[in-house]
């Protein structure tokens, strides 16, 4: 790989054009994400992110950062947890998903929440900012994860932490063969008769597998500057939370 080029998916793409062609990929899916998330897990994305939002020990007052918050299901969670004194930044980059998080929450009729469009590679936000910034199954579609992780690490106050859930790697082969069948052949098919969408799905299980493996993404955490990094592998590796502290 050279400095101009990363991947999408198994491809190779300009570096300038990462952000564009995700873009296409979530205005495609915008729609039906939350239909495809219950039939791509069988609903069990939902225990995943009451899990990460539990190691998050966010409490009442706390402010949160909802990176890549999508429709809004984990902004729902912590809003739940930081009550009227807390706020909650609901933040993506793609419009589509943000609007369709922002109506999604408003006919929830949840109010005092706030919406951004960002780019996690350089947060708009000042220095010490959120109790917690959490970043949920996003973290693989960013082109420069360090950089990302950095500006994250910033716009925490200290004793804050990163939270970071996402689709990881199987621990033990079995379930590894398994996942892989499931992501290359029934994955694409399901977005095919669903959401209309092959190539879609089909780009979402690659971003997966060139995603760092657990402790790649560990390291790359420290490096940023967060410290005590740990991870919590779930459903046999498949998704793991990585957590960090900004001390």
């Amino acid at each position: 790989m050279t400095q101009n080029t990363t991947h999408f998916g198994f491809k190779q793409v300009a570096t300038e054009d990462k952000v564009k062609l995700v873009r296409g990929v979530f205005d495609s899916v915008a729609g039906r994400y939350d239909v495809m998330n219950d039939l791509m897990s069988m609903g069990v994305h939902r225990i995943w992110k009451r899990i990460a939002v539990d190691l998050s020990q966010v409490r009442t007052g706390y402010s949160v950062l909802d990176l890549a918050g999508g429709t809004g299901d984990l902004t729902t969670l912590f809003n739940k947890r930081v009550g009227e004194t807390g706020q909650v930044v609901l933040a993506d980059i793609n419009a589509a998903m943000l609007c369709t998080g922002r109506d999604r929450l408003i006919d929830r009729g949840l109010t005092g929440i706030r919406y951004a469009q960002v780019n996690a590679e350089c947060l708009p936000f000042a220095d010490n900012t959120f109790d917690c910034v959490c970043i949920g199954f996003g973290l693989r579609n960013v082109t420069d994860k360090a950089a990302a992780l950095k500006s994250m690490c910033r716009v925490l106050k200290p004793g804050g932490c990163v939270i970071v859930l996402e689709f990881s790697y199987p621990i033990d082969p079995i379930t590894e063969k398994i996942y892989d069948f499931y992501s290359f052949k029934l994955l694409p098919q399901i977005g095919k008769f669903v959401a209309n969408d092959e190539q879609s799905y089909r780009y979402l299980a690659e971003s997966i597998r060139m995603h760092p493996k657990q402790d790649e993404l560990k390291t790359i955490m420290e490096v940023a500057g967060l410290e005590r990094c740990n991870y919590f592998n779930m459903t046999q590796g498949i998704v793991a939370v990585h957590r960090g502290y900004k001390i």
